[in-house]
């Protein structure tokens, strides 16, 4: 089969391999929607490490062909939505009762890119079907379906990573897809002042459609001293949605004493944090700094499109740029690492 991904670090490009096959539990999967995210094209530069010969791609919606003798719920042409996060169930981590990101180690739970082959392929592989996958439900499109497995999951995370509670007031920094996410994530747990840090038009707008009250721009001047002046002092939660290194000691120093500042960031493994002491009240301020991976598995997913199906929430605003076919993976992945400044989510549809 083919699939699109990364010949080495660095060198994208598109790649023959075997087929897989499943085991007992699990399911093959023929893509008819994906989407390129950035931390595909974080991977191909080597963000995450050294790589090769690796199909990237853990954003899918698609349709069973194959299922393993053990699959109860999923049979051949089920129409499925794919979260990015598949765990093995079994793991210990989990069975502690701990985040479904992590099944075995750290980050465990993200199969995809980082334990085998992604989605951007002819046919991808998805362990345990019956816990990991979701029908599509009828009414729901597309568009909007795909943009729950990763951009609204964690998004949403981010809000769950911060406690987000009635009435209080929240900074998102970064207003990308999943900073978006965030924002809409924050008004329907009922924030009072949603503060976002972004500076690109559409992103702004979409973030107003969302619940954005008010809006900085690092263009502005320093973001932490624009918050200060907005608020007449500091917020109640942070969402770090974006940026670099720095952005965390911003955070710190915008939110309360008490406060909590939840990051769902993919940092470089080069990257190193540095906070002054007294921004973090010399270690005094019982300010939580929380970050994470998000959720994986079926019932998650399930809830997130009961929130499209009942009128909550329409993710698909997110899309900017469509492509339709197999072949124009390679076209929205480049475009996903350019980022242009009218970008912010790139889809492709597929049909067989």
């Amino acid at each position: 089969m083919r699939g699109y991904g990364m010949i080495k670090t660095g060198q994208p490009g598109w790649l023959e391999k075997e087929k897989p096959t499943p085991g007992p539990l699990d399911a093959i999967i023929r893509p008819i929607a994906l989407a390129p995210c950035s931390s595909d094209t974080h991977t191909m530069h080597g963000g995450s490490g050294p790589k090769e010969n690796l199909i990237l791609g853990h954003e899918a919606i698609g349709e069973v062909v194959e299922t393993g003798d053990l699959v109860c719920k999923f049979k051949p042409g089920d129409k499925v939505v794919v979260p990015c996060v598949t765990p093995d169930w079994t793991g210990r981590y989990i069975q502690e009762g701990r985040y479904t990101a992590h099944d075995n180690h750290m980050m465990g739970s993200f199969k995809f890119l980082i334990a085998k082959d992604g989605t951007f392929a002819e046919f991808f592989h998805v362990n345990m079907a019956d816990a990991n996958l979701a029908h599509l439900p009828p009414g729901i499109a597309i568009e909007s379906a795909l943009m729950t497995v990763d951009m609204m999951s964690t998004g949403f995370h981010a809000v769950e990573l911060a406690e987000v509670g009635y009435g209080e007031t929240v900074v998102v920094i970064g207003i990308g897809p999943v900073g978006l996410m965030a924002v809409a994530g924050t008004q329907l747990k009922g924030a009072g002042r949603i503060i976002v840090v972004g500076t690109r038009p559409n992103c702004v707008k979409i973030a107003k459609e969302y619940g954005a009250t008010d809006v900085v721009s690092y263009k502005d001047g320093d973001i932490v001293q624009q918050v200060k002046d907005l608020t007449g002092g500091s917020v109640d939660k942070v969402i770090i949605a974006g940026g670099n290194a720095n952005t965390l000691a911003q955070a710190i120093s915008m939110v309360k004493t008490t406060g909590i500042v939840s990051s769902v960031n993919y940092y470089d493994a080069a990257d190193t944090f540095t906070i002054p002491a007294p921004v973090w009240g010399l270690g005094m301020a019982n300010i939580d700094i929380r970050g994470g991976f998000c959720p994986g598995g079926a019932v998650r997913i399930e809830k997130l499109l009961n929130i499209i199906k009942y009128g909550r929430l329409d993710p698909s605003k997110l899309i900017t740029h469509r492509f339709d076919g197999f072949e124009k993976i390679e076209d929205a992945f480049l475009l996903m690492d350019k980022k242009p400044a009218d970008l912010i989510k790139p889809a492709i549809f597929i049909k067989w």
